[in-house]
């Protein structure tokens, strides 16, 4: 028995290349089971205590870790006063 999804996946299949959307509760055929690399679709595993492993080990762009990413520091912009412009009277002097 293969594994279930928990969350609708959208995929293209490796073989003939046409993108298709599986829902919760599907069991992929292995082919496509080996290109959805997010670890957060599947079903934990009944058999291990629930730690729930992709079928592929290549963690692509959509993995659980890049959804949420790390804020970046602030970076502090020295704000400096505009040159002032001369005026009529300065320029005719």
């Amino acid at each position: 028995m293969g594994q279930r999804l928990v969350a609708a996946v959208h995929v293209r299949h490796p073989k003939t290349n046409d993108w298709l959307i599986l829902q919760p509760g599907d069991e992929p055929d292995e082919d496509l089971a080996e290109v959805i690399t997010n670890p957060g679709a599947w079903e934990p595993d009944e058999e291990d205590g629930g730690d729930a492993d992709p079928p592929a080990s290549n963690p692509g762009p959509d993995s659980a870790s890049n959804l949420h990413p790390e804020p970046q520091p602030e970076v502090e912009v020295e704000q400096t006063k505009p040159a002032r412009a001369r005026t009529r009277k300065q320029a005719g002097e």
